[in-house]
């Protein structure tokens, strides 16, 4: 297994068998930069493309997923705190094309409380899928270069029964932030890419972040991602690291870097972005998920707090963690081979884990018992 690390790096063995780990449970390579009281460290495993054999990248892109929720949600507050959107404005008034129900509002969108049905698919109480757009299997490939406008997601929800009434219930559901995006568009009249641009990365320096609309492309330099499907009876893997990710629009769509990732979320919970009110409000979770606007809070077990947004899309997923101060983050972008029934989720959330435990709790509860 071939294991880089910067030159900025101190010596930590234990971020270098994490990563390794990470890679021996099924992925094909993972970057991670780690900012605490020791300085910063980055590193990758594993390769960058399937069967090959160049050293992974440490500094490279890769699709973020559902991270861009948190882009989103922050550009939205900055909004707001220029006095252009209301929190607790109805959704109606800034989108008034669509005949969304008049009690949704934004602040509705952002929590995920909305009650709209998600465009890529719903999971019953019963366990049934009620489908949305394609995002699975071979249609998903046949179609993986097609341009989804955002409008035509959304109506694609509101054909749906909503599942809940407005604000008496969590669903997370993607096209909540693909209607915030809309707002932030229709309020400044000006595309989201130029306003998150006007707004977050332009104060902080952000140079890796993109917001890719419906183009296909990856910036280089990045590690690619795969997909395994079935056609015609026989299984099929290919490199699927070009696609056009409007499908999931502002759900799930945008580019980051770890290096990025770690600029914006140290300053975003060190409150060097957001206005303190608008910043606490952000933080306070809704009850059933923890979900707060565009951030998930996490109880440690250990008396502390984690704010934090994790995403993943096909072959491709990422980690963003930080401490309410901002002083610790952890980022990372992981690439591997996707597949219709999502495989990969398993050793996902034991990734998650794995990283979180060295980080934030002074290593997994094995190693420190022995």
């Amino acid at each position: 297994m071939t294991v880089t690390l910067s030159v900025q790096g101190q010596h930590r063995p234990e971020l270098r068998q994490a990563m390794e780990e990470i890679v021996a449970s099924g992925f094909l390579g993972v970057q991670l930069r780690v900012n605490d009281e020791r300085g910063e460290w980055v590193g990758g495993a594993g390769v960058r493309e399937l069967g090959g054999t160049s050293a992974p990248l440490t500094e490279g892109h890769f699709r973020v997923g559902s991270i861009t929720k948190s882009f989103v949600a922050t550009t939205v507050l900055l909004l707001v705190a220029e006095g252009r959107i209301g929190l607790d404005a109805p959704v109606v008034g800034y989108l008034p094309g669509f005949g969304l129900d008049r009690r949704i509002t934004v602040r509705m969108l952002l929590q995920h409380t909305s009650g709209i049905f998600n465009h890529t698919g719903e999971l019953g109480a019963d366990g049934t899928f009620e489908p949305g757009v394609a995002w699975r299997g071979k249609e998903w490939v046949d179609g993986r270069f097609r341009s989804y406008p955002a409008e035509e997601l959304v109506r694609l929800s509101l054909s749906k029964p909503p599942r809940f009434a407005p604000g008496t219930d969590w669903s997370y559901a993607n096209t909540n932030y693909v209607l915030a995006r809309l707002v932030v568009e229709s309020v400044t009249g000006r595309p989201f890419a130029e306003e998150f641009r006007r707004l977050v990365l332009r104060p902080l320096g952000m140079t890796g972040t993109v917001a890719p609309g419906t183009s296909p492309e990856l910036p280089e330099p990045h590690h690619h991602g795969y997909y395994r499907y079935e056609d015609a009876g026989q299984q099929r893997t290919i490199d699927i690291t070009r696609h056009n990710p409007s499908w999931v629009s502002g759900g799930g769509d945008m580019i980051s870097t770890t290096r990025d990732l770690h600029t914006y979320f140290s300053a975003l919970m060190g409150g060097r972005l957001l206005p303190a009110g608008l910043l606490a409000e952000m933080r306070t979770p809704e009850a059933k998920a923890g979900y707060g606007l565009g951030v998930f809070v996490q109880d440690t077990g250990a008396g502390g707090t984690l704010f934090h947004h994790n995403g993943a899309t096909i072959g491709s997923a990422a980690l963003m963690y930080s401490t309410p101060d901002g002083r610790t983050t952890l980022t990372a972008g992981l690439n591997y081979v996707d597949d219709p029934d999502v495989s990969i989720a398993a050793a996902f959330q034991q990734a998650q884990q794995r990283l979180v435990d060295e980080v934030f709790r002074g290593g997994p509860a094995e190693h420190k018992a022995g």
